[in-house]
């Protein structure tokens, strides 16, 4: 007896500050790729289908997205940038990164 089948992945990739196109609000969107493995005695070998999106975290809508539109998205980074130390900046000007703007 052979089992196979397929299962599900979901990896979040970025959270992004964009202007939903369902509910015109600036909001957090995060930017997710879903890749489907194929899957045989429960080991994933190799993916069968990748697909990306973005979903507004104001009103819940999720936009399809190409590839090509996920990596230029991925690329201007808005606010996972790194800082230099391993963590990210969160989009804190240059002169600012790693100090807590809560502090005197």
């Amino acid at each position: 007896m052979i089992i196979f089948g397929t299962k599900g992945y979901l990896h979040q990739l970025a959270m992004l500050t964009l202007v939903c196109g369902s509910c015109g609000n600036p909001a957090a969107h995060a930017l997710r790729k879903r890749v489907t493995k194929f899957t045989l005695f429960f080991v994933p070998l190799f993916p069968v289908s990748t697909k990306y999106s973005t979903q507004c975290t104001f009103c819940g809508a999720e936009q399809k997205l190409v590839k090509e539109q996920a990596d230029r998205l991925l690329a201007q980074g808005d606010g996972w940038q790194q800082d230099g130390q391993g963590g990210p900046s969160y989009g804190l000007p240059q002169g600012q990164q790693g100090q807590n703007p809560y502090q005197r």
